[in-house]
């Protein structure tokens, strides 16, 4: 992946300094929506003892203190600093990297092309990790975000010809069986669902790719309950029903978008949420 071209965080970080202990503090506010564990010497220890291809378990110290600096980064907004730092670590680091990467081509990165050639790689470097780490939810969690974000990219009519948004349901229920409460990939399957009602609508929908309306806001709804603070839970739910109702739910879509624009951002990814909501509002 280019080292040039990455867009700066186009806004004040101080309030998301977390360094020295402050990470360990606020980690699980921080991470409620992907259910991250925290990464200190002593997860990493048994990880590694369990997953020896993963890396060293000698090495866990040095490991955890690199990943514990790449997601101080990420939360700032040195979004490449805290992908390259990830990559580095293999599969250990391919969360930190792959979400990195993957926020900033979302919000960033203006060259479709370039967008599009990013999340194929990011999929790529999750479907790596969740083989050396099947156990850890967001390594499958991720390859369904970058596979998910690359079929929107080539159109959902495209991506269901070629039998993606199967593996990136496979992937979302990988991760939620492995992690129940993962609000982030509530919205994700809710989003799932929606997109196929939306284009090939409710019962071709239904019938070839168990895709239901219900199902989809129920999912998306989840979401919010898990996680009511963060800023992409009620995004997520008012992209979802315009998807499904379009102006039929314009009303309910807005309230949503509203919501996540008065919420406050603990981290770069959520003022980057909320000020996509905003802007929504305005338009």
């Amino acid at each position: 992946m280019a080292k040039k071209g990455w867009a700066k965080f186009p806004h004040d970080n101080k309030s998301f300094d977390y360094s020295g202990d402050k990470l360990a503090k606020h980690w699980d506010a921080l991470h409620a929506g992907d259910c991250e564990p925290f990464p200190d010497e002593q997860r990493l220890t048994a990880v590694l003892k369990k997953h020896p291809k993963a890396g060293k378990a000698a090495d866990a110290a040095a490991i955890a203190a690199s990943l514990q600096e790449a997601w101080r980064a990420y939360h700032r907004g040195d979004f490449q600093q805290a992908y390259e730092a990830g990559k580095e670590l293999g599969a250990l680091g391919a969360s930190v990297a792959v979400k990195a990467a993957g926020i900033h081509a979302v919000y960033l990165l203006d060259d479709e092309k370039a967008q599009l050639k990013r999340f194929e790689e990011l999929a790529a470097m999750a479907e790596e990790a969740s083989a050396v780490l099947p156990d850890d939810p967001n390594t499958h969690y991720r390859y369904a975000f970058a596979l998910g974000r690359y079929s929107q990219g080539i159109s959902v009519t495209k991506a269901l010809s070629q039998g993606l948004a199967g593996k990136v349901k496979a992937a979302l229920d990988k991760t939620l069986k492995l992690a129940p409460k993962h609000a982030e990939a509530h919205s994700a399957l809710g989003l799932y669902h929606a997109e196929i009602v939306g284009k090939v609508g409710s019962m071709i929908g239904g019938l070839t790719y168990g895709a239901k309306a219900s199902t989809g806001e129920e999912l998306l709804q989840k979401a919010i309950k898990l996680t009511p603070s963060a800023p992409i839970a009620h995004v997520e739910y008012a992209n979802g029903l315009i998807l499904l109702y379009g102006d039929k739910r314009e009303d309910d879509a807005a309230a949503a978008y509203e919501k996540a624009g008065k919420l406050k951002p603990r981290d770069a990814m959520e003022k980057l949420d909320a000020e996509f909501a905003k802007a929504q509002i305005e338009d």
